[in-house]
């Protein structure tokens, strides 16, 4: 069996995975606040983790992937009063265009993906037991988690005393017992979601969602807890010391044994921001290319580099897409059973190399016995990956209303040819062009697609 290594960001290390129980792989990521569209680094880590869950489930006989949709929060209330919406009428709405954006990118929906208003009486139950350990207390309709109360906080960001506090923001309270505790519950005004609670009517602070949907859906410890960089420090800092100190445990990986974070996506060189204009979201993006491109642009860098996003990468994604969707094209008459590539999984196994699994890719033509087998081996190792799964035509733009038009001047122009009439399929040629056909000519005969499909 291949070995999967994952960098881990609790011990600083690329490590061999070693699963809690090899027939059954857990997996939480982080997922959207629904209160508007997902910007494209928030379909990176979705698109990671798809990749990932895909790897495990190749490599072993069950995987639970789970993750969550944030649903009561301070930003989607914001949104709510801004609209005069309905919360829930606001939460059902970007849940499901995140959902039906990130299927457009061959993002698979979790195999749970647990709602946080779903969960309240969870958060409650973990505020208690964080309580009666000695690890919080109330105050002023409030909860905290008192953190110098956890000698180990800090262990998965690294960060000093001085940094936590600065990191995390935090908010000067006359009611906390120190600087840097952070609130697992607070009290909600009249017109603010809330739900009872021995504190008093209120709602859940941010952090403590993921800890109790994560225990409830997966158990304690599970293997691969995970979200974008931006996650890292304070919100993935906080579920550790939360749910450790919930259940009186001070080995960090008693939460989850391995830690991934993707890294972040900057456009042109820039970080992205609403004030510059340069905000991508998923769901404009999908409405200019197909969703391929896009996931494959979104995996042309290693995961945990960070991924500079441009119109040039947007355009080479495509050119390497059509390159590799020619040569299904080419064999796909034939009836070869494909094999997922060994040397693709190898690099996927190395940590999600994906250069590395791309360029694997595109050298099969190389080693490949048949034009039959080629195609059969991309479309069975696309598959692991998530892409190549389209029909070629439908890749190309052909069947349209206009298929027989290009056809009937295809015709015209083999005959210009046949007949050494050179202005005339030349003159065939560039009326082609103008309708945005691209010509192919080769030794079975031209081939068209519509350029930008």
């Amino acid at each position: 069996m291949t070995e999967l290594y994952l960098y881990n960001s609790l011990t600083r290390n690329k490590d061999k995975f070693e699963p809690i129980d090899p027939n059954h792989i857990r997996v939480y990521a982080c997922g959207p606040t629904v209160y508007n569209y997902a910007h494209i680094g928030n379909a990176r880590m979705a698109v990671v983790f798809d990749l990932l869950s895909r790897v495990l489930k190749q490599l072993y006989p069950k995987v639970t992937y789970a993750s969550n949709i944030t649903d009561v929060d301070d930003k989607i209330m914001a949104a709510a009063k801004e609209t005069g919406l309905p919360i829930s009428e606001i939460t059902a709405k970007y849940t499901k265009i995140y959902n039906d954006d990130m299927a457009a990118l061959g993002v698979a929906k979790p195999d749970i993906q647990p709602h946080a208003t779903d969960h309240i009486d969870d958060m409650i139950k973990l505020c208690e037991s964080m309580i009666e350990n000695g690890h919080a207390y109330a105050a002023d309709g409030h909860v905290l988690f008192n953190v110098p109360s956890f000698e180990n906080y800090g262990g998965l960001s690294g960060r000093s005393r001085d940094e936590q506090i600065a990191g995390a923001r935090v908010e000067v309270a006359s009611y906390k017992k120190d600087p840097a505790d952070f609130v697992l519950w607070k009290p909600s005004a009249d017109d603010e979601p809330g739900w009872d609670s021995p504190w008093g009517r209120g709602r859940p602070g941010w952090h403590i969602e993921c800890s109790a949907m994560s225990e409830v859906h997966l158990g304690l410890p599970f293997d691969i807890h995970g979200g974008g960089a931006d996650l890292k420090f304070p919100h993935h800092e906080n579920e550790i010391a939360q749910s450790c100190c919930a259940h009186n445990k001070t080995n960090l990986d008693a939460f989850a044994k391995y830690w991934v974070h993707n890294g972040f996506v900057t456009v042109n060189g820039e970080k992205m921001s609403k004030s510059l204009g340069n905000f991508l979201l998923a769901h404009d993006l999908l409405e200019e290319y197909d969703g391929e491109v896009l996931r494959f642009t979104l995996l042309s860098a290693h995961y945990r580099q960070p991924l500079d996003w441009s119109e040039d990468k947007l355009k080479q994604s495509k050119k390497t897409l059509d390159s590799l969707y020619s040569l299904i094209e080419k064999g796909q008459a034939g009836e070869a059973k494909g094999q997922i590539a060994q040397d693709v999984l190898e690099a996927l196994c190395d940590d999600l190399n994906t250069p590395l699994a791309f360029s694997k890719l595109h050298g099969l033509k190389d080693s490949a016995t048949s034009d039959a087998a080629l195609a059969a081996d991309l479309k069975a190792t696309g598959a692991l990956i998530g892409i190549l799964q389209q029909d070629p035509d439908a890749w190309f733009g052909r069947g349209g209303d206009d298929d027989s038009a290009i056809d009937a001047l295809l015709v015209a122009r083999t005959e210009a040819k046949a007949n050494k009439d050179w202005g005339r399929a030349d003159e065939i040629r560039k009326t082609l062009t103008d309708m945005g056909i691209e010509v192919e000519d080769t030794p079975e005969g031209p081939r068209w697609r519509k350029v930008g499909a």
